[in-house]
């Protein structure tokens, strides 16, 4: 495929990884503790751990799965955006003050409290799997179309970004990562606007042509209202939104260790506003985008190769349109958000490493410098495998789907079992059992029953597949409940528990 990739748009490429590996080495170079290490000396303003928060949300795949999906149906998945500022108050009131008020750097430590150590050897199992998938799937995906659209090969690209993030993790830690994640951010701000607004200049009648085109094909629409639960509606993706973001703002160890690297309370709470409120605006421009992508190659449907995915039609319009400089700067962009993410999951794995397997099971008693050493091997360690997961990828396509799947798996039990020791005072270890024996065999049904040729059609999953964590994760809070319920007083919780209601 011909592109116009030039002198200028890979010098713009090369200052993006220069900038970003010199701040991430010399801003978290200084942090040689495991308190610097995993919480950045809990010293951060607001708005630099918001905007992290913000890098945390957008990875590779918004940005390059929003436009596709905006050009190819219409404004429907933007309903999840819209339940962020109810998640994000939800979590300012009682989640941000129940992890600042603990401490623990482990986002599962207090689940051990509540239920026994079988339930934080859960959770954290199951988040590790998640991020490891998560990353390998986030450089598959930013790697493939810029691998078709400029020739080269997927599997240095993939190298070179694995590499490049997992070498600042290392060296500097959250610091480095919160940092880094800033100016990755800003960059892929700064690249969606341009596009945006170069786009609407593009089109032969401007702003009235892409009104016009987008209003005869429905492509503002929000989805249907229509009480159906086996639709992509507004409903489904509304609750389905709630979910996810409770997820990502409660149990997910990713945004547990930004609340702690804000210098104060009311920095960390500044911090969680801005993050989840920016994102609201800020994917409403990504669907702008594959709306205008839409209109302007109905506009010109010869300068879209035929059989072109609806994933890729960016990216191409991104290295066959674009003037040079800023084709360099919306790739940027694309690596900005993969690595964002990537350094993200690697300083959080390896804090739950340290957390919960090393200090928890081998070693109790190691002291700061143990510690810290462990760090550095998990994030390396961490930082090969999920680049391996990545590559491997390039010749098991498949697994997407099966990651996708688990992940999901993983989140929903852990979600509801968070859930029902945050708001059922006397759950005990029994009620915890109960519910995630009977949610995660739902969610695997749920996740998986399509798939299952042997079962009968009347036996397989009727919902929509974003109900599947929403009805996973309800099962375990409500049958834990229930268990509570019919056990009377039963079990008292362990003793010494922070319970979460008290903070």
């Amino acid at each position: 495929m011909p592109t116009h990739f030039t002198a200028l748009d890979s010098a713009v490429l090369i200052g993006y990884f220069v900038v970003t590996l010199a701040a991430g080495f010399l801003i978290g170079r200084g942090h040689r503790s495991v308190e610097g290490y995993t919480a950045a000396g809990r010293s951060l303003p607001g708005w630099l751990t918001g905007l992290s928060i913000l890098g945390t949300y957008v990875s590779s795949i918004s940005f390059l799965g929003v436009p596709g999906k905006a050009f190819a149906t219409n404004w429907n998945a933007y309903v999840f955006s819209l339940a962020i500022p109810l998640a994000t108050w939800i979590a300012v009131r009682w989640f941000l003050p129940f992890y600042r008020t603990g401490g623990h750097i482990s986002a599962y430590q207090h689940l051990e409290e509540r239920f026994g150590p079988w339930a934080r050897v859960y959770a954290s199992t199951c988040y590790l799997l998640t991020q490891l998938a998560r990353m390998g799937t986030v450089m598959y995906l930013m790697a493939l179309p810029l691998s078709v659209l400029l020739g080269w090969d997927i599997r240095w690209i993939i190298l070179v970004t694995g590499i490049s993030v997992t070498l600042y993790t290392y060296v500097g830690g959250l610091v480095a990562v919160i940092w880094t994640d800033a100016i990755q951010t800003v960059i892929l701000i700064i690249g969606a606007l341009v596009c945006a607004i170069l786009m609407v200049t593009l089109l032969p009648g401007g702003w009235g042509e892409l009104m016009q085109v987008a209003g005869a094909h429905d492509k503002w629409s929000l989805g249907s209202f229509a009480p159906d639960l086996g639709q992509s509606t507004f409903w489904v993706v509304l609750v389905y939104g709630l979910v996810i973001n409770l997820q990502n703002f409660g149990i997910d160890q990713n945004y547990v260790q930004r609340y702690l690297a804000a210098k104060s309370d009311r920095e960390a709470r500044k911090s969680l506003w801005l993050g989840g409120l920016l994102y609201v605006p800020l994917s409403a421009i990504f669907f702008f985008i594959g709306t205008a992508l839409f209109a302007y190659y109905a506009a010109h449907p010869d300068r879209l190769p035929a059989g072109t995915a609806p994933d890729a039609v960016f990216p191409w319009f991104i290295v066959s349109v674009l003037p040079p400089g800023v084709t360099g700067l919306l790739i940027a962009a694309i690596f900005a958000a993969a690595m964002s993410t990537v350094s993200t999951s690697l300083n959080s794995s390896a804090t739950i490493l340290m957390a919960d397997v090393y200090r928890r099971f081998i070693a109790p008693q190691a002291d700061d410098a143990r510690a810290l050493r462990m760090l550095h091997i998990t994030t390396f360690v961490w930082g090969v495998l999920g680049t391996g997961v990545a590559l491997a990828m390039i010749h098991a396509k498949s697994a997407l789907d099966v990651w996708w799947n688990l992940a999901g798996i993983f989140g929903g039990g852990t979600l509801g079992l968070f859930l029902l020791g945050f708001a059922a005072r006397r759950a005990t270890r029994g009620a915890a059992l109960a519910g995630v024996g009977v949610g995660v065999p739902l969610i695997v049904w749920l996740a998986l029953s399509r798939k299952w040729t042997w079962l009968a059609e009347s036996l397989r999953n009727p919902f929509h597949d974003n109900l599947t964590i929403v009805f996973g994760t309800a099962a375990v809070v409500l049958v834990g409940f229930g268990a509570v319920v019919l056990a009377g007083r039963g079990e008292r919780p362990t003793a010494n528990t922070q319970h979460p209601t008290s903070t």
